[in-house]
């Protein structure tokens, strides 16, 4: 089981998953460590854009940031050194460098708790596969109507995938 925190990016609330959180700390820490102290702005900008690309990613406000996620963003920012001119530090350090306790997780099929319409079964096959859950709604009535699917098999996956378990959540 996992911690989830809420946080504001960029004036945006998100739920990330204790890697996610101290993950993207560590590297908002090291772009402030790369900028001049007199350039308050540029961070200011730098977790605006990471709020619009973790919203692109992460339709529900419901849904919780994992750190592949994070990680990704990430990836698409660049590193830390390129957001100052000359690539050098202007700062200390304030944060030790994170690493990772543990592999991260396996993904596993669960009906969804909060995205649901009667099972939350399209809502948990949509998050397993990063999928937009009405595209998968949408495609499971048209194989149902239309005989690729079963009724059937829609109840057995009701009663064989298990439900999502509650997460833990805490205000940092």
């Amino acid at each position: 089981m996992k911690e989830t925190i809420h946080v504001n990016i960029g004036s945006l609330a998100f739920t990330l998953d204790d890697d996610a959180y101290r993950t993207l700390k560590h590297y908002l820490a090291e772009v402030e460590r790369h900028l001049p102290a007199e350039d308050s702005d540029t961070l200011g900008d730098v977790e605006r854009r990471i709020a619009e690309m973790l919203k692109e990613r992460i339709p529900s406000s419901d849904r919780v940031v994992t750190l592949r996620e994070v990680e990704e963003v990430m990836h698409r920012m660049g590193r830390p050194e390129q957001f100052s001119a000359d690539g050098r530090c202007y700062r200390e350090a304030q944060t030790p460098p994170y690493e990772p306790q543990s592999e991260p997780e396996h993904i596993r099929l669960y009906r969804s708790r909060t995205n649901r319409s009667i099972a939350g079964i399209c809502g948990g096959l949509a998050a397993y596969f990063n999928a937009d859950p009405t595209l998968i709604r949408l495609m499971t009535l048209l194989l149902i109507l239309f005989g690729g699917l079963s009724l059937w098999v829609y109840i057995l996956f009701w009663i064989i995938i298990p439900e999502e378990p509650i997460r833990n959540t805490y205000t940092h």
